[in-house]
C-alpha cells in the first residue's frame, strides 16, 4: 500500500470524484479515502427521485443563486467557471443522455444517478485512482491519520483535497466531524446551519387530512426573491423544492408570504369573492373561489383574522403570510451553509492555514437551492480545487529541478 501518493483526496462526494479527476488527468497517482463502505451516498440519494444535474439557463442568472463568504470560490463570471453547459458536457463524455425540462431542470433521460456514477468510478479506475473505503480520517499528526479496517493509517501525500461535505444526513456520511480537526489547525470556520431545509409548522387538527398534499400553482415570496415550485404538506411542516428556493431568507429572518393565485389579476379575483355565500360554509365557498382545497385550507390556516370585504379576502389570498416555527434540524437539511470561512482560503482553494491542502463541496461556506444548482456547484469547486492541487504539484516539481 502506497501511503506517500501524489495527491490524495478524502471524501468520495460529486466534488471529491471531481478533484480526482482532475488530477489523475494530469498524470497524477491519486488515492481517493472515503469514511463510507461504498462512495457518493447523497448523490445516489438525490437521483432517487431524478437526478437533477444543472438548470440551463445563462451563466450570470445561474450564478445569482450561490451565495455566502466562500460562493467567491464558484468563480462565476471568469472564463473557465464550470456553469451549466459544461455540467452538461461532462455528463455526456460519460456515456448519460440528458434531456432539459419545462422548467430549464435537466436530468439524465434515466432520472437516476447510479449509471452516471457507475461510469465515472470506471473511468477513475482506468485513470489508475485507487479508491479506499471505511477510511475515516481522524486528524493531522505526523501526516493524515485514518481509522481503517486495518487498524490505524497515515498517508503523507504531496498535496491534499478534501472534500468531506457539510453537516446534513450523517447517515451518508457528511457529519462535520472533520471541522473540530481543522479548527485546532487553524482554520477560520463558520458555524454550520441547514440549508435547503423544510420548515416546521405547528398545524390545527384541521389540517391533518391535508398531510402529504403538494402545493401547486403558488408563488412564494421572501423579500425580493420569488419560487414557483412545488411544495408538500407535511405531519412535521412543509417541504419541497419550491421552499428550499427561498429557505435561506427564511431562516435568516425574512418573512415569506404566498400568493395563492399568482396567475389571476386582482380584480377579477377580487370578483369571485364578490360571489354570494348564501349558505355555503366559509370553507365550501372559498372552495368554490379558489378552485382547490389545498389553497383552500391554507388560507382558512393561516388567514386570520378573516376579513369581510372581497378587495380585503383577495388581498389575502395574494399576500398569505406563511407561519412556521422555523427551519427543520440540520440533520434533515438537504444541504448546509457554514464551514470553512471564505477568510481562510485563497483564490484558488488553498487553506492559508495549511498550505498544500485545499478544500471543495459544501464543507466551504456557501449554499445554493437544489433545482440544479446545488450539485453543479459541487462540481464546480471539485474541478478547481483540482487544477489548483495540480498547479502547486507542477510548481513544487518545478522548484526542485
Amino acid at each position: 500500500m502506497n501511503n506517500r501518493p501524489d495527491a490524495l483526496v478524502i471524501g468520495a462526494g460529486p466534488a471529491g470524484l471531481m478533484a480526482a479527476e482532475m488530477l489523475a488527468g494530469a498524470g497524477r497517482q491519486v488515492v481517493i479515502a472515503d469514511a463510507m463502505p461504498t462512495p457518493a451516498r447523497k448523490f445516489l440519494m438525490a437521483g432517487k427521485s431524478g437526478l437533477n444535474l444543472t438548470k440551463n439557463e445563462p451563466e450570470d442568472a445561474f450564478a445569482t443563486h450561490f451565495n455566502g463568504s466562500a460562493a467567491f470560490a464558484l468563480g462565476y463570471g471568469q472564463p473557465d467557471a464550470f456553469g451549466p453547459q459544461e455540467a452538461m458536457d461532462w455528463a455526456s463524455s460519460l456515456g448519460a443522455k440528458l434531456f432539459t425540462g419545462s422548467t430549464r431542470r435537466v436530468f439524465p433521460v434515466g432520472m437516476k444517478a447510479s449509471p452516471l456514477l457507475r461510469n465515472w468510478l470506471a473511468r477513475l479506475r482506468e485513470a489508475g485512482v485507487e479508491l479506499r473505503t471505511r477510511w475515516k480520517w481522524t486528524g493531522l499528526q505526523d501526516g493524515f491519520r485514518f481509522s481503517t479496517p486495518e487498524g490505524e493509517q497515515v498517508l503523507r501525500p504531496s498535496v491534499t483535497v478534501l472534500a468531506l461535505g457539510g453537516a446534513s444526513w450523517p447517515r451518508l456520511g457528511s457529519d462535520g466531524t472533520w471541522m473540530s480537526i481543522l479548527h485546532a489547525a487553524g482554520v477560520d470556520m463558520t458555524p454550520f446551519r441547514p440549508a435547503n431545509m423544510g420548515l416546521r409548522v405547528s398545524w390545527s387538527p384541521e389540517m391533518a387530512r391535508f398531510f402529504g398534499s403538494a402545493v401547486k400553482g403558488v408563488a412564494l415570496r421572501a423579500g425580493e426573491q420569488v419560487s414557483r415550485g412545488e411544495w408538500v404538506i407535511t405531519r412535521d411542516g412543509i417541504e419541497g423544492g419550491g421552499i428550499y428556493e427561498i429557505a435561506a431568507r427564511i431562516r435568516d429572518g425574512q418573512v415569506a408570504h404566498i400568493d395563492l393565485v399568482p396567475d389571476l389579476d386582482h380584480q377579477v379575483l377580487a370578483g369571485r369573492f364578490r360571489r354570494p355565500r348564501r349558505k355555503l360554509s366559509v370553507g365550501n365557498w372559498l372552495r368554490r373561489v379558489l378552485g382547490d382545497p389545498v389553497k383552500t385550507a391554507l388560507l382558512l390556516e393561516w388567514g386570520q383574522p378573516r376579513p369581510d370585504d372581497p378587495d380585503d379576502w383577495a388581498a389575502l389570498a395574494r399576500n398569505l403570510i406563511l407561519r412556521h416555527d422555523g427551519p427543520m434540524e440540520i440533520e434533515h437539511a438537504i444541504s448546509t451553509a457554514g464551514g470553512v470561512a471564505g477568510s481562510a482560503i485563497t483564490p484558488d482553494l488553498e487553506l492559508k492555514a495549511l498550505p498544500g491542502v485545499f478544500v471543495a463541496g459544501e464543507m466551504l461556506d456557501w449554499e445554493a437551492p437544489t433545482g440544479g444548482y446545488l450539485i453543479t456547484g459541487c462540481l464546480a469547486l471539485g474541478r478547481r480545487a483540482g487544477l489548483a492541487a495540480c498547479a502547486f504539484l507542477d510548481a513544487r516539481q518545478n522548484r526542485l529541478h
